[in-house]
């Protein structure tokens, strides 16, 4: 079995996949003068996006490990995760405080996934 790369960069590609399972680098929200909320919702927005690409959506998701900078921020995070996450396909999930590379970053959220049949 080969490993497919997408958005392959010089220190790290988007995208991996491996006999039909979507490993996702850590995604993390461009505009970084959003709070909480907005900065969830378009990291969720970059996984739909890049889940679509390789055949596959957030409803089969089997593991996510989300950072936040503070939590005083897993409220927040969590009201938007709750609306956007599929219901009855919620995936094993992890949610640590973590110091992010760039200090504007509020969250980063990891995803591992399978492809559609």
């Amino acid at each position: 079995m080969t490993v497919t790369r997408h958005h392959v960069g010089k220190r790290l590609s988007e995208i991996a996949v491996y006999n039909g399972i979507v490993y996702l680098a850590g995604q993390i929200a461009e505009d970084t003068e959003q709070d909480i909320e907005g900065q969830t919702r378009e990291v969720l927005g970059h996984i739909d996006r890049l889940l679509a690409e390789v055949n596959s959506d957030k409803s089969r998701l089997l593991s996510v490990q989300i950072f936040i900078s503070d939590m005083i921020h897993f409220p927040g995070m969590n009201a938007v995760w709750d609306t956007w996450v599929a219901q009855g396909a919620t995936p094993p999930r992890a949610t640590v405080e973590a110091k992010l590379a760039n200090p504007k970053c509020l969250v980063e959220v990891v995803v591992v996934a399978a492809q559609r049949g």
